[in-house]
């Protein structure tokens, strides 16, 4: 004896009132949620140009009163500005040049070549970003004594690109995994040598790569502040990260509006960075024509 089936489920119009309502509510916290995280994150930058433009800046966010150009006017100057920037551009810039040299001529035989040390060396790679600078830097201080390179940019830089250089591997050898063997195989065919494949074939060819690498490694140490403020201590060689301790007082006195000029000209080198790079990071890998026929 057939068994008699059950009666359909039949929504009611309450209910089918109800879930619009519903997903409505749900769409409507999403985007509070979403507009309050929005607001954290451009109150400090809302704040940074209006105080720049106020000389009797505080922390609080406000139109200035009378809106002048003399905190960038006071902040433009040798001590101030100009020599911390370019010491900043030639520690930060030769560190970055030495981790990507590095970074490449590490990561190529660590993609092309296979070898049971292979994962044991990109484990221990792995292990070293997640190190922390300061849980070495009490004997690197003493190592740097030793050899007397304390109070140098030169071996500021060295440090800078030694810390880098492990993430800067990581990231070099993926980008490198994604270039095809067989560009490789035809440079050796035409009698080029593994150096010549390497610069003319494999580095052009993830030049996206390249530059991922080099404008992160720049912008970790371009925000560096405690390892030039351990290894430099004359005051004409400190960068830009360390010589905005100037606008801190005694007892708690900040110079805000100095302060806030000084910070809008110390993200502009980053800022033209990006710009400079932007386009080329867009374009991605073309290596859809140069793997055909």
């Amino acid at each position: 004896m057939p068994l008699p089936r059950r009666p359909r489920a039949v929504l009611r119009p309450a209910a089918l009132r109800r879930a619009p309502r519903r997903s409505t509510r749900h769409r409507l916290a999403a985007d509070a949620g979403l507009l309050a995280v929005a607001a954290a994150f451009a109150l400090p930058l809302v704040w940074l140009v209006l105080s720049s433009l106020d000389t009797e800046a505080t922390l609080r966010v406000r139109l200035p009163a009378a809106p002048s150009l003399r905190n960038f006017s006071a902040v433009l100057t040798d001590e101030i500005t100009f020599t911390p920037m370019l010491n900043s551009l030639l520690i930060c810039g030769g560190a970055t040049l030495l981790t990507v040299v590095c970074a490449a001529l590490a990561a190529y035989p660590l993609s092309r070549h296979r070898s049971r040390f292979s994962r044991p060396y990109l484990l221990t790679i792995l292990f070293a970003t997640c190190l922390p600078v300061t849980a070495v830097m009490v004997p690197v201080y003493a190592l740097f004594v030793r050899v007397d390179l304390v109070d140098t940019r030169y071996g500021t830089a060295l440090f800078l690109a030694t810390a880098q250089l492990p993430f800067a591997i990581w990231l070099m050898k993926n980008f490198m995994d994604g270039v095809p063997k067989v560009l490789e195989e035809a440079a050796w065919t035409d009698g080029a040598s593994w150096t010549q494949t390497l610069l003319r074939v494999i580095l052009p060819l993830m030049g996206p790569g390249v530059a991922v690498v080099a404008v992160y490694t720049f912008l970790m140490m371009w925000g560096n502040f405690f390892v030039p403020f351990m290894l430099l201590l004359s005051p004409e060689q400190l960068p830009a990260s360390v010589s905005i301790l100037t606008f801190f007082g005694n007892y708690g006195a900040v110079a805000f509006g100095e302060l806030a000029a000084f910070s809008i000209l110390y993200s502009t080198p980053v800022l033209v960075l990006y710009l400079l790079v932007s386009r080329r990071l867009g374009g991605g890998f073309a290596l859809g024509g140069a793997v055909k026929g």
